[in-house]
Formats: structure tokens, C-alpha cells, sequence
């Protein structure tokens, strides 16, 4: 049984999840290790230097340096953890963004107290937002933009392809949010006034809870949406589905 099974750690629902969560437990339990080790050494201090076993003080010190070659061992061991493992992880989190027709683009615009969420139509293209429209639309899509006729809005509900890679753009309207999915092991700071990229890849059929992850007002406990992730072809069905139906011409007067 892995640790984090034993601390009840949610299921992982993206790919790169499993690599949080391997690092995530070596960390535990190399901090179990150093927690055991420790205590060992301080039980055995309080009884090796006990005052009624050593009544006189010995003022010479440590003669040994076995607990400076501990010391040592874990500043080599937290370097390996930092410069071999997160630092190239997180690289590949915020410089290799995945490019293609296959990556899933979605703005999701956080506002007091909750989420709307903008893909863009069939052409592939946002629509053009300005911040001036977010009183009229939960995510600022300004419709007479040719590029933003076909994009599809949604509120407090997100829809993504199962193992394709999605780019979610986060931003806020008013306060600073947080854009978090713990199953998708994703949290990224919504911030008004600009859009920051984060991306992943769903790796399971299912629907989790979106909530906020910074404290944003009396309503943040309530300020949560649905994503639900489906197989490839249910998706691309789902975008046809909800795509903006086109204007009928009006009836000529007779």
C-alpha cells in the first residue's frame, strides 16, 4: 500500500498526476525518515546525557562528526529531490505547452463567486473579450467579432476530451481566484487583468468538483463548478451540439 493511499490522497485524473503524486510521497516519506531518525537521536540524547548520569558538565563537545555527515547527507538527498526531479518537472509544466490540432483551448474566467468557461468555435479562434462586456457576458465575448460568432459559452460547467492535451487560459473578473481540480492535480492563480496558461491531460472518464483555491469573499465556500471529462468522439459531439445556432433571417413584410 502506498503512503498516500494510507492519507486517503484523492484519485489522479490527468497524466502528469502520477508524477506529483510519486514525488509527493517520496517527500513524505524521506520526511518520515528524517521524523524517526531524529526522534531516535533526541530519546537517546535525553538519556545519554541524563543530569544524574552526568552531574558535572563536559564543556569539550562532540567529539564525533557522524551528525555533521547526516546533515550532509541530507542536503545531497534534498538537492537530488530539487535540481533532478522538480525543477525539470516544473520546466516541462510552463515551457513545453502542447501544440496540434488536438490540443482542447478553454478560457476560464473566475468572478464572485464563479466560473464561466469560453471554447472557441468551429474556425478554432476566440472570439475577441474586453473587460468592458463582462457586465453582459459571464466571460467579456464581444459576438460582433467574426472570430467569436461560433464560440460556445458556458457557466459553472466544464466539458473535456479524455487523453487529449487541454490548455486551460485562467483569468479573473474582479478579485484574485484560484482555478483548482485536485484529481487533475492543477491550481493556478486566477488574477485580474491578465491570463495565465496552464495545461494537462485528462487520463479518466469522470466529473470532479472546480473549486477556488484562494479566499476571495463571503461567497468563496460556495464558489465551485463541475468539469466532466468524456472519450474523444462524445466531445466533439458536445461542441456541435452547443455550438451557437445561426440567426434566421427575418420574414420579409409583406
Amino acid at each position: 500500500m502506498r503512503i498516500l493511499d494510507w492519507l486517503q490522497v484523492p484519485e489522479v485524473a490527468t497524466l502528469h498526476g502520477a508524477t506529483v503524486d510519486a514525488m509527493d510521497e517520496f517527500v513524505h516519506l524521506f520526511m518520515l525518515v528524517l521524523f524517526v531518525g531524529w526522534s531516535i537521536f533526541f530519546l537517546y540524547c535525553c538519556w545519554r546525557f541524563w543530569h544524574r548520569n552526568n552531574p558535572k558538565a563536559d564543556y569539550t563537545g562532540v567529539r564525533s562528526h557522524a551528525s555533521s555527515h547526516v546533515e550532509v547527507a541530507v542536503v545531497i538527498v534534498e538537492a537530488i529531490l530539487l535540481i533532478g526531479f522538480a525543477l525539470p518537472f516544473w520546466a516541462q509544466r510552463v515551457a513545453a505547452f502542447p501544440t496540434g490540432p488536438d490540443v482542447c483551448e478553454v478560457r476560464a474566467v473566475a468572478y464572485q463567486f464563479g466560473w464561466g468557461f469560453h471554447y472557441p468555435g468551429a474556425d478554432g479562434k476566440f472570439g475577441r473579450v474586453t473587460t468592458d462586456l463582462y457586465v453582459t457576458d459571464p466571460v467579456g465575448l464581444d459576438r460582433e467579432d467574426p472570430n467569436g460568432v461560433d464560440d460556445i459559452v458556458k457557466v459553472g460547467m466544464l466539458q473535456l476530451p479524455k487523453d487529449r492535451p487541454v490548455i486551460m487560459h485562467i483569468t479573473s473578473k474582479d478579485v484574485i481566484h484560484n482555478f483548482s481540480v485536485t484529481p487533475f492535480r492543477v491550481s493556478q492563480d486566477a488574477i485580474p487583468g491578465a491570463e495565465y496558461p496552464q495545461w494537462f491531460t485528462p487520463s479518466k472518464v469522470g466529473s470532479w468538483d472546480i473549486i477556488c483555491g484562494q479566499l476571495c469573499g463571503a461567497g468563496h465556500g460556495s464558489m465551485r463548478a463541475e468539469v466532466t471529462v468524456v472519450e474523444p468522439d462524445e466531445f466533439d459531439q458536445w461542441l456541435i451540439e452547443n455550438a451557437p445556432k445561426p440567426a434566421e433571417p427575418a420574414a420579409a413584410e409583406g
